[in-house]
């Protein structure tokens, strides 16, 4: 069996972030596994621009964006296989991995850092009733069709889901000469990213419909039509709203899950984000198993995948070289009023420095406080004017407000009225 000092699982931006970072750190025996045909994972088919504004402060398409960690990951002569799918993870840090070249391999690693992405939920997940006909495919599927081999979907679409990547693909296919009819929003509200609800659906006059879904699928071979309803308080179709629409293509942007069973797998707590829980190291509670990108939590923005990314291959340099400092993971933090999940799950309350946490809120909200309590007793709160689901909240907490106290963080929305 092969020893390794790193394996990181997943060479996208997060994968790609955590080897160099682990790299700088002191660390030289490093290989990456990644499971498709070239590194750089999703950014590859994401050819639109707005990567790396704040990482290079530059405009970039994800391609160009990728291109950026691919090369500094090849100047560190960083090992790394394609095509490799990772079929088991040991808590002794063993990962099975296979590939048409090498066939079955077994590595033995000192840490490992998983930074595997995440999966669009299907048309499955949510069972749509009606036909199953062809023309019903996933945002991320029509763009990689698009985007990397060439092929339009098909001519009239209708877009379930206001997803980012929904929205994009709106735009692309309408500059590529096909006939959006429309977005249907389960929520009331957009799921997607305002610059994209104004650059994608607005400067090409695409209707969206708000507290909407796809009530009937009908298609003989391939797709014909579909209904729309409006929805109720309970998000059921109300009877008399229905809208029908003649198309052939239906693409879903209806969510995104952390790829994470090689860690659920291992028994590893999950949290509310479905990733697994974390200290403020992005290590979960393996010790040596570290957590990164959108495989511990969904992220907007790849800028903000490789900054968090970078923490964890520095934390797994400093255990590999028995470096990191004590983490006494002396308090939980937890989700409270409208708040969808916080990122760490647990931090120290030592030290001099900051606890950054990242979090999402329920729904869209004006006039707020985030609040954050411990142990009951507020130690912290935070106007915000306007907040919302689709943009996650990175927030920095002295550790002095902790004044050395262990127990519950919670952090919660309040509204600006019912502050005392």
């Amino acid at each position: 069996m092969r020893e390794v000092d790193l394996a990181i699982i997943g060479g996208g931006s997060a994968g790609l972030s955590a080897a160099v970072s682990a790299y700088d750190a002191g660390i030289r025996s490093i290989v990456i596994l990644e499971k498709g045909p070239f590194l750089g994972g999703i950014l590859n088919q994401c050819i639109h621009n707005g990567f790396g504004l704040t990482e290079f402060k530059e405009e970039l398409t994800g391609p160009e964006f990728a291109a950026r960690f691919i090369a500094q990951a090849k100047e560190r002569n960083i090992e790394y296989h394609l095509n490799s799918v990772v079929s088991s993870l040991t808590k002794d840090k063993v990962l099975s991995y296979m590939n048409p070249e090498e066939g079955a391999v077994e590595i033995k690693a000192k840490a490992i850092v998983m930074a595997a992405g995440c999966y669009e939920r299907s048309a499955g997940a949510i069972a749509i009733p009606g036909d199953r006909p062809a023309g019903i495919l996933t945002a991320g599927q029509a763009q990689k069709f698009l985007n990397e081999q060439g092929y339009m979907v098909g001519k009239r679409v209708f877009i379930l889901g206001s997803g980012d990547i929904g929205l994009i693909m709106a735009r692309r296919m309408t500059l590529e000469g096909a006939k959006v009819l429309g977005v249907a929003e389960l929520c009331a509200w957009s799921n997607g990213l305002n610059r994209n609800m104004v650059q994608c659906l607005y400067d090409y006059d695409i209707p969206l419909y708000l507290s909407h879904t796809v009530s009937k699928c009908e298609g003989k071979g391939r797709l014909e039509r579909v209904t729309i309803s409006e929805v109720d308080e309970r998000k059921q179709p109300i009877p008399g709203t229905e809208k029908v629409f003649d198309c052939d293509t239906l693409v879903l942007s209806i969510g995104l899950l952390p790829n994470n069973d090689l860690l659920n797998n291992l028994g590893i707590p999950q949290g509310r984000s479905r990733g697994s829980e974390v200290n403020e190291r992005l290590e979960t509670s393996i010790p040596g198993i570290f957590s990164a990108g959108n495989v511990l939590h969904v992220h907007d923005l790849v800028d903000n995948v490789v900054e968090e990314a970078r923490v964890a291959g520095k934390a797994a340099a400093e255990y590999i070289l028995g470096t990191a400092e004590k983490t006494d993971n002396d308090i939980k933090v937890i989700p409270g009023n409208m708040i969808g999940y916080v990122v760490p799950g647990y931090v120290s309350s030592k030290g001099e420095g900051k606890a950054t946490l990242k979090f999402r809120v329920r729904e869209p909200s004006k006039n707020v406080y985030i609040v954050y309590t411990l142990n009951g007793k507020e130690i912290k709160k935070v106007f915000k004017p306007v907040i919302i689901p689709s943009e996650m909240e990175i927030q920095s907490l002295p550790k002095s407000l902790f004044n050395g106290e262990s127990g519950t963080l919670t952090v919660s929305l309040v509204k600006k009225e019912e502050v005392k």
